[in-house]
């Protein structure tokens, strides 16, 4: 029943907020008593906790996944956009602006995570872009990871991107498009230009 909670609630939430959804409200989606609950969270923090860490057990292990694939470099970045977008739903914004304004302590070990999660993904798939040939040899790694990180998380702030002139999955698709055409040999736009086919919603 725990797992069954935590699953529905991380759908929940991405879909309605965490603060905006109350514990009455996950019950009757849930078509159980708030009793039965709080039989398994003692609070609703401690099922946020639970919920935040399901969501990003699965994008971490998702993108394990990916990686141990072995993908040419650029479409292993865009295949993994589009794994995060599907695990979230497609929504930006709404449920971290909500997690960073009502529980920071949440959010800030959520960023902690997200941070080292980006980090470790871009920094292996810009070494190994780079010896295929496909990524300029001069990139400072360290610099373009973390640029890459303020970007991918940047582009959910709703007020620079308001969610009625900006969808999520074209401000997503046109990052990376930006972040690769800043950092690919002329062989990497070739390759970029064809992925990009695969990849970019008309």
């Amino acid at each position: 029943m725990k797992e069954n909670i935590i699953h529905k609630a991380s759908e929940l939430f991405l879909t309605y907020g965490f603060k905006s959804l109350t514990m009455s409200d996950m019950a009757k989606e849930m078509g159980v008593s708030k009793k039965t609950i709080y039989e398994h969270f003692d609070s609703k923090d401690d099922l946020i906790k639970a919920t935040t860490n399901h969501v990003h057990q699965q994008i971490d292990e998702g993108i394990d996944n990916i990686v141990d694939r072995q993908l040419n470099p650029i479409e292993e970045m865009f295949t993994i956009k589009s794994f995060v977008m599907e695990v979230l739903m497609g929504n930006r914004g709404a449920p971290e602006h909500q997690l960073h304004k009502y529980y920071p302590q949440i959010y800030e070990s959520m960023r902690s995570r997200q941070f080292n999660k980006i980090q470790q993904c871009v920094v292996g798939n810009l070494h190994r872009g780079m010896k295929d040939g496909l990524y300029r040899e001069e990139l400072n790694i360290p610099f373009i990871a973390r640029i890459y990180y303020i970007g991918i998380t940047g582009i959910s702030d709703q007020d620079i991107f308001p969610p009625d002139e900006f969808s999520s999955r074209h401000l997503y698709e046109n990052f990376l498009d930006y972040h690769f055409r800043g950092i690919t040999t002329e062989k990497g736009k070739k390759k970029l230009i064809q992925i990009r086919k695969k990849f970019i919603s008309e």
